[in-house]
């Protein structure tokens, strides 16, 4: 080898490892926890990465994300937040009330945003809304205001109905029981009788649709937790087998086939997750950032599955709606 390209040879050598130094310093690292699984939260989280793109954070340019997730076993999510803290992750992203509950027992210094429909405050997660203090605030919909209105819609959609069940799956949290006490006085100003019926893991579905069918109800509501929202497929195919007419807590069931949904509207409720995420990755602090409580919300109604299940919609009803599948 000649001494020239000897001494370019080292210095390339010498140079190159600085250069990936100085990219690796700028590359901002998002931690993810999540209950679902891996496809599932990448999809759910693809309109903040767009926000994030728009702030000037690109994936694989100057950000990257560690992706945990817990595929509904809610006992890996100590770990799995356990190893975003030691590879001292920007922020976490926590999509969910137990993550949230994880990644809050985990650190007090690493920024955590969070997604959720329970409560912040009643479930602690925050000191309150406005003033969330300490390193955790995020993002939060609209899920026990509108499960009394969901209870409401189903009513429209089965008049007949006198028993409706009420699927949902175990927490300890205790804004989940203020949504059941809020359920409870709707059902009674309607006339209906609350059947309560739990699935914590998706062997459990069948054993609980066989308890809806064999208490006779006349039409399910389900709840707006993340487990759901990881078996809509499931939930919407068993629901079409055994003619239950249901309604759901977001589009995408309704879309899948479900008679009908009302709830928040997600795509825009990530977006402003990603908004957060930016700002934090920008320097503010989470306990600067009032919780951001998102209002939109939509009406989706299925009419091929209402027409397959004999459930006929009123033009008023139509009318309201924000979407109308065909």
């Amino acid at each position: 080898m000649k001494r020239r390209e000897f001494i370019g040879l080292v210095g390339g050598a010498a140079v190159w490892p600085l250069a990936a130094q100085g990219q690796q310093a700028a590359t901002r690292v998002i931690g993810v926890l999540a209950l679902e699984s891996l496809p599932r939260t990448r999809a759910s989280l693809a309109p903040a990465q767009r926000r994030l793109a728009e702030m000037g954070y690109v994936e694989g340019q100057n950000l990257a994300f560690e992706y945990r997730a817990a595929d509904n076993q809610e006992d890996r999510l100590a770990a799995l937040v356990g190893d975003l803290v030691q590879r001292r992750v920007s922020v976490i992203v926590a999509p969910a009330g137990p993550p949230i509950v994880a990644a809050k027992a985990a650190t007090t210094s690493i920024p955590i945003i969070f997604f959720t429909g329970f409560d912040p405050v009643s479930s602690g997660f925050v000191a309150s809304l406005n003033r969330p203090g300490g390193n955790a605030t995020g993002i939060s919909v609209l899920h026990t205001e509108v499960l009394a209105k969901r209870l409401e819609l189903l009513r429209e959609l089965v008049p007949r109905a006198k028993s409706v069940a009420y699927l949902r799956s175990s927490t300890n949290l205790v804004s989940d029981h203020d949504r059941i006490g809020k359920l409870q006085p709707a059902a009674t100003a309607l006339g209906v009788e609350l059947l309560f019926v739990e699935a914590s893991r998706p062997d459990d579905f069948e054993g609980a649709f066989a308890k809806i069918v064999s208490a006779k109800a006349d039409a399910m509501l389900v709840s707006a937790d993340a487990f759901m929202f990881s078996n809509q497929t499931a939930l919407v195919d068993l629901a079409a087998r055994h003619k239950i007419p249901a309604v759901y807590p977001s589009r995408e069931f309704a879309a899948r086939g479900g008679l009908a949904s009302y709830g928040t509207n997600y795509p825009e409720a990530y977006r402003q997750l990603g908004d957060y995420l930016g700002r934090v990755l920008n320097g503010e602090k989470p306990e600067n950032l009032p919780v951001q409580q998102v209002t939109t919300l939509q009406l989706v109604i299925n009419m091929k599955t209402a027409k397959a299940l004999g459930v006929a919609a009123s033009p008023f009803l139509l009318a309201r709606a924000d979407e109308v599948i065909e």
